[in-house]
């Protein structure tokens, strides 16, 4: 279906409100310390048959849930659940992708069939948890979005859906997807979900990349994944866009984001990459925080010593039981390598009043 025949749900069907330009600002009262880092392996092992690694790879976003903490990963059809302290690691199976493999990478030469799944939230529903995780957009392959009910019980109701028209509505708000279209995180806030996109795009047809954000309303999200065909695309509304600052000369892009204390944390990495859909050298990530205000500030991660921390961070996820401590996701961009859950103390005024 053509962009200029997608059928939007609104509310009210009012006018786009402006959009807003926000500025981050480093700020030196802040501090962000990686004091752990726990490479993540199956409980049970790989599985040949299922085509499981050993380990968990490519981690791409967070989030709480019902067990412990979800890991989604790019380029494995398969959920990680992990227990808070990082000992127990165990696997919720994806459908099989092409050729029924479920992992894709260069060396098997399958990369562009992996769903590139980047972003995902655990719905506060009333009702069962719920997780929903969003591909990318990057590319038109990756225009599914997941959906997990139940997500409790041993075996969760797993539904992945092909959902080109809303992706093709998000590209078509330009304030929000600008020159290349790529959703790094999601949270929800109230009744809408907020989408982060990561602007490290190529300029195309006089558009430039941004970091934006943009609210779907939830109820008519999930209306429409439920019935793609049937029902209209939720309508992109309040777009943000922000400049996020530099590490070591490479501008920072979300790459996930989490609610915390009344307040939004986001995670961001410093990646000299050409394009959405391929990855560059890494000078940095940081973690930051946009207040109820809008008033945007970040901090640089460091390691034990105090010095840049060079991992790319991918995923954030805030401790429910402790205001001072996040967790991170790493991604090596090497399928060989055990992604690593990192644990990450705040110090300074994250919250309240400068």
């Amino acid at each position: 279906m053509g962009i200029d025949r997608v059928r939007y749900y609104s509310p009210t069907m009012t006018e786009r409100s402006p959009t807003q330009v926000r500025s981050a600002a480093a700020d030196p009262a802040l501090t962000a310390r990686v004091t752990r880092r726990v490479r993540l392996h199956y409980d049970a092992g790989a599985d040949d048959r299922l085509d499981r690694p050993a380990s968990v790879r490519s981690g791409s976003s967070l989030a709480w849930a019902a067990g412990g903490i979800i890991v989604i990963q790019d380029d494995a059809n398969f959920l990680a659940v992990i227990d808070p302290d990082g000992q127990r690691t165990r696997a919720i199976t994806l459908p099989a992708g092409q050729g029924g493999l479920r992992q894709f990478d260069d060396r098997r030469g399958n990369k562009r069939h992996r769903l590139d799944l980047e972003a995902c939230v655990a719905l506060d529903n009333g009702a069962d948890s719920m997780l929903l995780a969003f591909g990318s957009g990057s590319s038109g392959r990756r225009e599914q979005v997941l959906l997990v009910d139940n997500l409790e019980c041993e075996a969760p109701e797993v539904t992945l859906v092909h959902a080109p028209r809303l992706y093709a509505a998000l590209r078509e708000s330009a304030d929000f997807s600008g020159s290349e279209l790529n959703i790094e995180g999601v949270i929800q806030v109230g009744g809408s979900v907020r989408l982060f996109n990561r602007g490290n795009g190529a300029p195309r047809r006089g558009r430039a990349p941004v970091d934006a954000t943009c609210d779907l309303d939830l109820d008519a999200l999930l209306a429409h994944l439920r019935s793609p065909d049937g029902t209209p695309v939720p309508f992109p509304r309040e777009v943000v866009q922000y400049r996020l600052g530099a590490l070591g000369g490479v501008s920072l892009g979300f790459t996930d984001a989490a609610v915390w204390q009344g307040s939004v944390l986001y995670s961001a990495a410093a990646e000299s990459s050409p394009n959405a859909t391929e990855d560059g050298p890494v000078t940095g990530s940081a973690i930051g925080v946009i207040d109820p205000t809008g008033r945007t500030r970040w901090a640089g991660l460091t390691d034990a010593t105090g010095g840049r921390f060079s991992g790319k961070v991918e995923g954030l996820a805030a401790r429910m039981d402790d205001s001072s401590t996040v967790f991170i996701v790493l991604d090596a961009d090497d399928p060989g390598a055990a992604t690593e859950l990192c644990t990450v103390e705040l110090a300074g005024p994250w919250s309240g009043p400068v």
